[in-house]
């Protein structure tokens, strides 16, 4: 199983769910599409780690929900006893800050404001979920202390990120170069 997988049965473990339901809950903490998940949930359901059925609906098709088994629990507690692995980074803006030598400043400061962009908006999807997690759940002991976990990791990781492109593009609106260095062909 991969890692994927994992996160999809603890979504399931949390509260029973169609495909799309879980595709929309993981989102915010992994980039998956459709054509990675309903395999993955129809593999599992074929290995016993979760059921599922089917519920009518009016003016829509019907949807298929999911639940986690007993095996689906299993696999899930014995997951959290594996040693982590390192992060795997794959980040088209560190690619592109690598290259930022070939092009122009209006266009790398583009580059930077865009990512910014994102970062405001992520820090504002992580603060209105903050605002949402009443005291008793900041408690040890309840589900949604991990959830409490998880968002501020999540505001921490949008604020490193806004203040790194903060930080370049004021060196970047400090260069007086608007043209990229001639490239130098080896």
């Amino acid at each position: 199983m991969n890692t994927l997988s994992y996160g999809l049965l603890a979504f399931l473990a949390r509260e029973p769910g169609s495909g799309y339901d879980v595709m929309l809950k993981i989102q915010p903490f992994w980039q998956a599409k459709h054509s990675q998940i309903y395999p993955l949930l129809a593999q599992m359901e074929e290995n016993e780690l979760l059921s599922s059925h089917w519920v009518k609906q009016c003016d829509k098709p019907d949807k298929k929900v999911y639940s986690i088994t007993d095996s689906g629990i299993r696999k899930l507690k014995e997951w959290m006893y594996k040693p982590l692995p390192d992060p795997v980074t794959r980040d088209e803006l560190s690619m592109k800050t690598f290259c930022m030598w070939m092009t122009d400043r209006d266009n790398a400061i583009d580059i930077v404001e865009t990512r910014k962009s994102y970062f405001i908006r992520r820090l504002e999807s992580f603060q209105s979920m903050q605002g949402k997690v009443t005291e008793e759940h900041k408690k040890f002991g309840t589900r949604e202390f991990y959830d409490h976990l998880l968002i501020q990791k999540g505001i921490f990781n949008a604020a490193a990120g806004l203040e790194w492109c903060n930080w370049v593009l004021g060196i970047l609106r400090e260069c007086d170069y608007s043209e990229p260095p001639a490239l130098v062909k080896p």
